[in-house]
């Protein structure tokens, strides 16, 4: 039994680590990568660089909010 509460442990603590990871990750992404909702960029007109780092960015963002 102590065994299956030490995996748990293990399994909520990796979550924490990676959750703080994340996050640490998104306030680097707000200093470096560029807003290109402030720019006004149109979705329709971006190059694929630019799709990217919006895709980027809403993985980090999605996954420091879980």
């Amino acid at each position: 039994m102590s065994a299956l509460l030490y995996v748990v442990k293990l399994n909520t603590n990796s979550r924490l680590m990676k959750k703080q990871a994340f996050k640490v990750l998104a306030k680097i992404n707000r200093l470096i990568l560029p807003s290109f909702t402030k720019k006004g960029l149109d979705i329709s007109k971006a190059s694929k660089f630019q799709l990217a780092i919006v895709g980027w960015r809403a993985f980090v963002t999605i996954n420091s909010l879980n």
